[in-house]
């Protein structure tokens, strides 16, 4: 019986289907490159790494791509869409809006461990949107929002029919968008056998703050001038050099923030400040020590607002929320910005640790207030490590919450964002 050659060719498994093969190396490539720009930074990543840690040469790789700046684009694009690959499959298996919502949640959590396993590729996180260029940046961001609209439509359905509780939906999406995307920094820390569980937790936290339960959490009253006075304590320096200095790192944080780090240019902060170069590069040497120097003015501000925390009276889980929306109020007022960990990777390992550790000190101190909380009753028992990473990947996100819903006040506006966690936090009966 003759064989159908042109059907066998065709099979995606075999071997002389070129377009298949092609497909698979792609696929190859964009994971390898993903796994390395999530752990080591697209600016600490060449391409030479990427071909030579998959056996190529490095004209072999120009077959694919011809620059990381394309690259990157190309990464991104396709971890958008698996995401919306795995929203189609989900919204064709579940009905309800609060499963839609639940399993895109676990779903992120799966994905990763697949990775770490090698039963599936790598997605890279999308820490650096805002360093691409052009229609690249263009295209991912759409994608980006296409997707965000989505899951925004699941939570408005399930405050809809009852099954969610009332909320702002443009909030609550940000702030689990911003739990997840925080992941990478932690998860790796937790044994693989427990990141199922893990998961579980983590998702326990944003349901039982989303579901229509009996409950609710009432905030501490806190207007936007006492927000406002709060972090400029222990900035309050006389000499004229620390005065320009923290002028060039609250500039500085806003360009990282706004064009990444490779988009960032020395010359254009000290244009928009409106000082020679010569003054200018007298107190910065170099792009990197900038970056650093956000980082330190950042959790200088957020150290202060814990030890404030500290000393206001309240239970354990208003304290935490005073932190929250406090450095909210920072994020989002003339005080801020504070620096956006999406950059992190641009600095070379030693001090990307040294900042990490610094922050990691920062997340186990608001960790302790939660733990504070459940010794006074006002948190449920929940394990504090995963709380502590979720709000922090949280807050790491909430800045410009302009460019996503009204503000009209930012406490109130702070309150919507985190209401999802402190009802999470808040004992409550099980739905």
């Amino acid at each position: 019986m003759p064989h159908d050659t042109e059907t066998e060719e065709n099979s995606p498994s075999s071997p002389f289907n070129r377009t298949a093969q092609h497909d698979a190396k792609r696929t190859a490539i964009l994971s390898q490159a993903a796994k390395l720009f999530n752990y080591k930074g697209s600016r600490a990543t060449t391409l030479r790494d990427i071909a030579e840690s998959l056996g190529l040469t490095k004209t072999s790789l120009y077959y694919y791509v011809k620059t990381k700046e394309e690259l990157i684009y190309q990464c991104y694009m396709a971890a958008l869409d698996h995401h919306h690959s795995a929203l189609d499959d989900i919204e064709k298996k579940h009905e309800r809006a609060v499963d839609r919502a639940s399993r895109f949640y676990l779903q992120h959590f799966d994905d990763w461990l697949a990775a770490q396993e090698g039963r599936a590729p790598h997605t890279a996180v999308l820490l650096e949107i805002a360093g691409l260029k052009g229609h690249h940046r263009e295209e991912v961001e759409a994608r980006y929002i296409a997707m965000f609209k989505r899951l925004r439509g699941h939570i408005r359905e399930g405050v809809a029919d009852g099954s969610l509780r009332s909320c702002d939906p443009t909030s609550a999406v940000l702030a689990i968008l911003g739990s997840l995307n925080w992941t990478f920094s932690w998860l790796h820390t937790v044994p693989r056998d427990q990141v199922h569980a893990t998961a579980q937790e983590a998702l326990s936290l944003i349901a039982k703050g989303l579901y229509a339960g009996t409950g609710e959490y009432s905030p501490l009253q806190l207007d936007d001038e006492e927000s406002a006075a709060l972090p400029l304590q222990g900035f309050n320096r006389e000499e004229q050099n620390r005065l320009k200095q923290e002028a060039f790192y609250k500039t500085g944080t806003w360009f990282f923030n706004k064009k990444g780090f490779n988009g960032t240019s020395l010359d254009e902060i000290a244009e928009h400040l409106n000082v020679s170069k010569g003054a200018f590069y007298y107190h910065i040497k170099n792009k990197e020590d900038l970056l650093v120097n956000c980082y330190n003015r950042s959790l200088d501000i957020t150290e202060r607002l814990h030890e404030q925390a500290a000393q206001t009276p309240g239970s354990g889980l208003q304290r935490a929320d005073l932190i929250c929306r406090r450095t909210f109020h920072v994020q989002n007022s003339e005080i801020g910005p504070l620096i956006r960990y999406s950059s992190i990777t641009a600095l070379p390992m030693e001090r990307r640790l040294k900042i990490l550790q610094r922050t990691e000190a920062a997340n186990a101190r608001f960790g302790e207030f939660l733990r504070e909380g459940i010794a006074d009753g006002s948190v449920r028992p929940v394990n504090i490590f995963i709380a502590q990473n979720l709000i922090a990947g949280a807050i790491n996100a909430a800045m410009q919450i302009n460019l996503w819903r009204k503000v009209d006040s930012i406490d109130a506006a702070a309150t919507d964002y985190f209401d999802i966690f402190f009802n999470g936090l808040l004992p409550r009966k099980s739905p």
